[in-house]
């Protein structure tokens, strides 16, 4: 909070108490906020990203990150267990990224969410000594990520947390 905000909010307590100072925090901070779902600036931009990268609908799936103690699974879901179009796009792309991860090549993530992605240049380093198994599900498909180093694991739910975070409401933590 800045001097002049301070002195505002300061004036208000000694004004009238706390009815005063709610009004000086009001003021000072302005209207309430909704809290309904608003994305960030971040979140739009990696949504719009993700629609170049990512063949499915953003709006008709959801990604559900759960970390493991050797590593964590990826699972994305068509929201209509039945809409086939949504599921065959899902299973294609993670039969592709699950091979393009083997492999370290994490440039579709990288494109998405940036270089600097936390737990990224680790994962690219040490993609050989994570195994990466891919599987389908009724609504969808899975990735499930296995290594026996601690650091890598680390790195793997240093990427969770970034895409949940960077997906809003198109991603879900699953514990």
């Amino acid at each position: 909070m800045n001097d002049g905000k301070r002195r505002l909010l300061t004036a208000g307590i000694a004004a009238g108490g706390v009815g005063a100072a709610l009004a000086a925090v009001l003021l000072i901070g302005g209207p309430p906020q909704d809290s309904g779902d608003r994305r960030t600036d971040r979140q739009e931009a990696v949504a719009e990203r993700g629609r170049t990268v990512m063949p499915f609908d953003l709006e008709q799936t959801t990604h559900h990150f759960t970390p493991t103690r050797t590593g964590g699974v990826q699972d994305v879901v068509a929201d209509q267990p039945d809409d086939e179009k949504q599921i065959d796009l899902i299973r294609t792309h993670l039969q592709q990224e699950a091979e393009a991860f083997s492999q370290g090549d994490f440039g579709d993530p990288a494109q998405i969410h940036g270089d600097s992605m936390p737990g990224l240049a680790e994962l690219e380093d040490g993609h050989e000594r994570i195994e990466v198994r891919y599987r389908e599900r009724p609504d969808g498909a899975t990735l499930t990520y296995d290594t026996e180093e601690p650091a890598l694991v680390d790195a793997l739910h240093d990427w969770f947390e970034a895409q949940l975070s960077d997906h809003g409401d198109h991603a879900e933590a699953d514990h």
